[in-house]
């Protein structure tokens, strides 16, 4: 009963007749632009492909007595690469191929492997799906699962490879055929900046997914959702154009940028995981697990990680108490099934508590900007004039009701407003309606990124994951060091609050307007690399791209070893001069969003 998100594809290589200068040990090489590889067989070649798109093995079931057994051959599907062997061996074509191998072969939705506890029973580990790289992997896979096994947390970040990213419903089997054909060919392809699935897309949707269509919404895809990237200009197609430069959103992603910033932009949030935690024992469950203090008054908007025992982060996520023993947890879209594993393992017997996944019940409309307090005011009247920055309130929009919270990802005045899926719609074109002549736009995720960027706030899995703690996150004022009950990871977190930190997020403004960053580009202080960029995006309010980054030293750090350093970022090969901030490049006061 356990999902895994796993099928088979067929997978081809040939083996030449003997040709003259080849031999056993001969090396692996790769053309990646042809999708081949090749190496010495024998006195002969082995050519073997990565192709684009390989055919799903259509078998169902697989038979129960099926063991390292080959297919039959495909010479037609595995045309291409021979010519590209041809133009790359010559000696090829004359020797021909005495043999054709078809196998099937497992893949995953995303080309990395299946690792960990599963979710559903406990002590149940899963090491699958190992997508080509098995043996490449197996070394480490072996060492990280049995120190997870014996330890019950991971060693380490394994979040790119952990069973819980995937949800049940990607374990459709329509669904796996469409993905792994893509997924297989992805080991050879270029691995551009923001590459979005070409398969299995738009089987999860958005209430406001055809009101966004129209508008000129370009969709990714994010836990299976379709959801708005960007919004395509007048004359422009709302298409990925891949490049390592500035690619041809920039325009449309500077133009929400702005508009953002000086008047108002609406989003689609709906990806967000939702749930409600209710029992009598909620409080005295969530005081344990969250570094913040939950115990607060009705309507509170907490932020807050989940650590675990050695004081690195297992979440963080925003809960707003909505009755005494009642509350509304949001998080991070691709947190749904691990959030909710690491709540209900730290259930206690006897403990009287129900946690309820309601992701798909509700949709989140942000409403961004210093004209969004007038906009929801002319829906309803003065309902936003008196409403306090972290709080939230039950209201009604064209008699739909809904939970307003005045919280911001982006930096500016503000409001989310999660309602219940069947009135999106409504609360939406109301909105749309109120905002014509204000300068409120479409807004998509590329926005959010670089708005909450030039705002230095973190994101699960790029700036904060199980290897890093909140005091190297610059996160501390999320924690309650003294609640009566203590929290998770609250002892390794006092250690280190003791001897110091030996990294520390950095905020990083480059000083060259014209450079692009992504991600994951070397942060060099004073010539020595000192760590990378966790993620990055044009800050189109500072002109200039804008990362966050650890940077990493042998000693303790103290704010003056930041401050005081020299910084440049590699990008491409060539060092850019960057500046180093340890408060938001943006509206450090943080007056826009009090205002």
């Amino acid at each position: 009963g356990v999902p895994l998100p796993l099928s088979p594809v067929e997978h081809h290589y040939a083996v030449s007749h003997p040709l003259e200068g080849a031999w056993d040990g001969m090396p692996c090489c790769r053309d990646p632009d042809g999708t081949i590889y090749w190496r010495g067989e024998g006195d002969g070649v082995l050519l073997g492909a990565f192709q684009a798109y390989t055919k799903p093995w259509n078998v169902d079931p697989i038979p129960a007595d099926f063991s390292f057994q080959l297919l039959e051959e495909d010479w037609e599907k595995f045309e291409v690469p021979i010519r590209e062997g041809y133009r790359r061996l010559p000696g090829l074509e004359q020797a021909g191929f005495e043999k054709f191998v078809n196998g099937p072969e497992c893949f995953t939705p995303d080309n990395q492997f299946l690792l960990g506890e599963t979710p559903e029973i406990a002590n149940l580990y899963v090491a699958a799906g190992f997508n080509s790289a098995g043996i490449a992997c197996s070394g480490g896979a072996g060492k990280v699962l049995a120190e997870w096994m014996t330890g019950g947390e991971p060693p380490f970040d394994l979040w790119a490879v952990d069973v819980r990213r995937f949800a049940s419903f990607q374990n459709d089997r329509d669904f796996l055929k469409e993905r792994v054909g893509e997924v297989l060919g992805l080991h050879y392809q270029m691995g551009w900046p923001n590459r979005e699935f070409e398969t299995g897309r738009d089987r999860r949707r958005s209430p406001l997914h055809d009101r966004l269509a129209a508008r000129g919404a370009c969709f990714g895809n994010k836990m299976g959702l379709e959801r708005p990237n960007w919004f395509a200009r007048s004359g422009q197609t709302p298409q990925l154009e891949y490049s390592f430069g500035r690619q041809n959103w920039f325009e449309a992603h500077q133009a929400e940028h702005i508009a953002t910033r000086e008047s108002a932009a609406i989003f689609d949030q709906t990806s967000f995981s939702k749930f409600a935690l209710e029992g009598k024992d909620a409080l005295v469950l969530l005081q344990k697990l969250c570094g913040n203090d939950i115990d607060v008054p009705l309507g509170k908007v907490v932020y807050t990680g989940l650590f675990n025992q050695r004081g690195t982060f297992e979440s963080d996520l925003s809960v707003i108490r909505t009755g005494e023993d009642s509350f509304y947890i949001v998080s991070s879209s691709a947190q749904r099934i691990r959030d909710a594993h690491w709540i209900l393992r730290h259930v206690e017997a006897g403990q009287q508590v129900k946690l309820t996944d309601i992701t798909d019940d509700l949709s989140v409309i942000g409403l961004m900007g210093p004209n969004s307090r007038q906009i929801l005011n002319r829906i309803v009247p003065e309902e936003f004039s008196n409403f306090s920055f972290g709080t939230s309130r039950k209201i009604c929009i064209q008699d739909v009701e809904l939970r307003a919270a005045r919280i911001t990802y982006v930096g500016e005045l503000g409001w989310e407003l999660h309602i219940p899926s069947a009135g999106a719609g409504i609360v939406y074109d109301a909105i749309c309606e109120a905002g014509q002549d204000l300068g409120l736009v479409d807004a998509g995720h590329y926005a959010v990124n670089s708005l909450r960027l030039e705002k230095a706030y973190r994101a699960w899995g790029a700036d904060l994951s199980p290897d890093d703690t909140p005091l190297e996150a610059g996160l501390s004022f999320a924690l309650a060091w003294d609640k009566k009950i203590p929290f998770i990871g609250r002892d390794a977190l006092l250690q280190q609050k003791d001897t110091g930190v030996c990294k520390r997020m950095v905020s990083f403004v480059v000083d060259d307007p014209d450079q692009m960053l992504w991600h994951d580009e070397p942060i060099y202080r004073d010539g020595i690399c000192v760590g990378y960029t966790s993620s990055a995006a044009y800050g189109h309010s500072l002109a200039a791209s804008v990362a966050l980054g650890y940077v990493r030293w042998p000693e303790p750090i103290s704010r003056r070893f930041i401050l005081d350093g020299h910084y440049e970022i590699d990008v491409a090969g060539e060092r850019v001069p960057a500046t180093a901030h340890l408060k938001a490049p943006y509206d450090a006061k943080r007056d826009k969003i009090l205002g």
